[in-house]
């Protein structure tokens, strides 16, 4: 049977009636040639021979320009896109000052395991082909006791991840005495992953493992890689303490791509919805693979991967044979992903469905077609996902398949928005109060503090007289001291700000209950409450009992064609009001608020097409949480002009369209920003609409949004007018509502126009 090229399917899809309207953006990119540079004349013989071995012939520019910056003693950070090499800008400083000095030591911190156990096997082929003596292990929860002396003893290069450096090996500080004490290196892999609160534990991590430095005479350098993200040296300075030398003069070459916007057509016009961008996900990629061209296609949760992995291994089986087509996601074994990515090497494999789990920077060659089930979150995403397709020269194409949410049909249709714009910025809050002190605890436990010293340059004097007050320290002797029987850091969890966490404990398996992840209690309201429908890492599951005194959630795997929606009764007081700016009929503000938040009901929202399919009522007492927020308090004169009930259906459709803007300009989870409106604010008796982080003490969101409030009020005012619909849709302002004659969407654009109306006279 006759084969298509990637060309002709390309052109096929350019001239297809069938294709021709839902394109509705195709951008080429032209082909980018490698910029090199030779060796360094000091560097090691071996390692210049191994590398050769391996058809290294050159460095690229990046790679040098990393290499010549870490032996001059500065920190880096390295940015460049997916597949660029960016390992050799740690992995050479580290090999040459080994064969250099047999005594140093480097400390690899990956975001996550796959990743370690990946970056190590890499590691290891070098240094066979070197020839020298280097040992390099992964530390984490799989290493067995037994190797676990050996590599604080022995290993040169140790690799772990954030939450094994906090609770395993900085507590035990005394037991790697010898590695601290030689300690030259600490190497951050996938930095942009230490964003919000996980990323101001890991800067307080990273506080305590510098301490503990010091304390045995090492100074180590830091080596930090990263995606492409806005604000790479910013983010680099903030998680280290360090001044950092951005490198970014990428030199790895790039062949041809074509990026497509894809739009699903309508299927229900009134509504506005679109048909299910899993249809054409599998329709699209069953054209390239059975052309035997190879693909891979990201799908944003485990569900999704499964349900288009099936559909895909029966539509190509009798031709290839089921095994051509894999899934790859974060619940897969080692052995098993190991499996998937040489089959992909070799071309054994034609096609892998994956969750974001290969956004992180694991090595599985390149394939020629990437398709995405929707718009991932974040520009910074869409961007490493698409740097899996392309193979070094060979053309390639990138097609993004939009789903029918407000975020999805605003992207494919402002196409410059995503080309023109840089990536988000990352934020972090190391100085979050409560990580802070849950940091400080761990430190005191790692090493008592002196009178006068201070964590990293913060002055944390009253908050360790505080902690002595409440008998958690004890100070004598000018030097604070532990005091308590418990062991710190295994009660702390580097994922969530809060640590009174709901434990989320499956019983599918009657014989064995598992516990499959915590959530904070503010979240667990209104996801974790009696029937709601939990999707951990795509799987989902239903909770049968909320035991919230004893903070456990039962669950129990189910497979359902509906998500729970959840309303949350929520009273804003306004504690302090930090900054503000005036508009003609408007004023925005941010500072501290106190959210107190009673979930009342949920509803049952059917997947396709969003309908309401059913409701019930939720039991849990009322919650208190004291975060950061900034808010919109409008004048009282457009109650007169649109009435109350039509103007607090405009506030509602508002607070749906900002919603889904504003974790993009963010960079953070949906569930990280809380939008909340009401029709008359306690504080001010003014309409208003809130946006306060959704976690105690705040971590920086809303402040990020404040301070941008322009262009995501340019994005929503766009978002809005593009929307083919009427008179609003779950596309932008949520489900219409009509008071008279004015309907919700008009309104909306009238508030949106009134914020903006100031900003062009300034």
């Amino acid at each position: 049977m006759f084969k298509e090229s990637l060309q002709q399917i390309l052109q096929d899809l350019r001239e297809n009636d069938s294709y021709k309207d839902q394109i509705v953006h195709w951008r080429e990119m032209e082909a980018v040639e490698a910029r090199t540079s030779p060796f360094p004349e000091q560097m090691n013989d071996q390692l210049v021979k191994a590398l050769q071995k391996r058809g290294i012939g050159e460095l690229y520019t990046h790679q040098e320009a990393a290499y010549s910056a870490t032996k001059q003693g500065e920190n880096i950070v390295a940015v460049t896109p997916t597949a660029s090499g960016k390992t050799l800008c740690y992995n050479l400083p580290v090999l040459q000052r080994i064969s250099e000095d047999a005594e140093s030591r480097a400390l690899y911190i990956f975001p996550t395991k796959a990743l370690a156990q990946d970056q190590m096997s890499e590691l290891n082929e070098l240094i066979e082909e070197m020839e020298v003596p280097i040992r390099c292990f992964t530390y984490d929860g799989d290493t067995s006791p037994s190797i676990r002396q050996a590599v604080r003893k022995a290993g040169h290069v140790v690799i772990t991840n954030p939450d094994m450096l906090h609770s395993a090996i900085l507590p035990h500080h005394t037991k790697w005495v010898s590695f601290f004490e030689n300690l030259q290196y600490i190497i951050i892999d996938e930095l942009h992953t230490y964003r919000g609160v996980f990323g101001s534990h890991v800067a307080n991590v990273i506080r305590r493992l510098k301490r503990i430095a010091a304390y045995y005479g090492a100074n180590p350098q830091f080596i930090c890689t990263s995606a492409t993200i806005a604000n790479p040296q910013e983010l680099a300075e903030e998680l280290t303490g360090k001044p950092m030398r951005l490198i970014q003069n990428n030199g790895a070459p790039r062949g041809k791509k074509h990026f497509i916007f894809y739009n699903p057509p309508i299927v229900n016009e009134p509504l506005n919805i679109r048909r299910s961008a899993t249809v054409d996900v599998n329709d699209l990629a069953k054209r390239f693979l059975t052309n035997g061209i190879q693909t891979i296609v990201f799908a944003r949760s485990r569900v999704r991967v499964e349900i288009i992995l099936s559909h895909l291994q029966e539509l190509i089986k009798h031709r290839f044979g089921p095994d051509t087509i894999r899934g790859y996601r974060g619940g897969y074994l080692p052995k098993q992903r190991r499996e998937i990515e040489k089959g992909l090497r070799k071309g054994d494999i034609l096609g892998v469905v994956s969750t974001n789990a290969l956004e992180l920077g694991v090595d599985i060659g390149q394939l020629q077609v990437c398709v995405m089930t929707g718009y991932p979150g974040s520009i910074a995403s869409v961007w490493q996902q698409a740097g899996r397709a392309g193979r070094r020269q060979n053309e390639s194409a990138i097609i993004m398949v939009a789903g029918s949410s407000p975020i999805d049909q605003y992207i494919v249709q402002h196409p410059e928005a995503f080309f023109d714009r840089s990536p988000e910025s990352a934020r972090l809050n190391p100085e979050n109060l409560i990580i802070l002190m849950d940091h400080l605890k761990c430190a005191a436990y790692e090493l008592p503090f002196k009178r006068g010293e201070t964590f990293d340059g913060v002055d944390i004097e009253e908050i360790l007289e505080y902690l002595t007050e409440h008998q958690v320290l004890h100070e004598r002797a000018e030097k604070w001291y532990w005091m308590n029987e418990s062991f710190p850091a295994h009660g702390i969890s580097l994922r969530s700000a809060s640590q009174e966490n709901v434990v989320i404990i499956d019983q599918s398996d009657v014989t064995r209950h598992t516990v499959i992840g915590e959530m904070d209690r503010f979240s667990a309201m209104t996801l974790l409450h009696d029937e709601a429908i939990y999707l951990h890492q795509g799987t989902q599951y239903q909770v049968e009992y909320l035991d919230w005194d004893e903070r456990k959630a039962f669950v129990r795997e189910v497979s359902v064609e509906y998500y729970t929606d959840a309303n949350l009764a929520v009273k804003l007081t306004v504690l302090e009001e930090d900054e503000t700016k005036k508009r003609p009929y408007a004023q925005l503000s941010y500072g501290d608020v106190m959210v107190n938040a009673k979930a009342t009901i949920f509803k049952k929202i059917r997947m396709s097409t969003f309908e309401n399919i059913g409701s019930g009522p939720i039991h849990l007492p009322e919650e208190e949480l004291h975060s950061s927020g900034m808010w919109f308090s409008f004048s009282p004169d457009l109650i007169e002009q649109f009435g109350e009930a039509a103007l607090e259906a405009g506030l509602m459709g508002l607070a749906h369209v900002l919603g889904a803007v504003c974790p993009v300009f963010a960079m953070c989870d949906r569930n990280d920003i809380h939008v909340v409106p009401q029709i008359k604010a306690d504080h001010s008796e003014l309409p208003t609409v809130f946006i306060y982080d959704s976690y105690p003490g705040g971590i920086g969101l809303s402040k990020e949004i404040y301070q941008k409030v322009e262009s995501v009020l340019e994005h929503v005012q766009s978002l809005i007018e593009s929307c083919p619909c009427e008179s609003g849709c779950p596309a932008c302002v949520g489900a219409t509502t009509q008071f008279g004659q004015v309907e919700s969407k008009h309104i909306v654009t009238r508030l949106v126009n009134g914020l903006l109306a100031n900003t062009a006279s300034h």
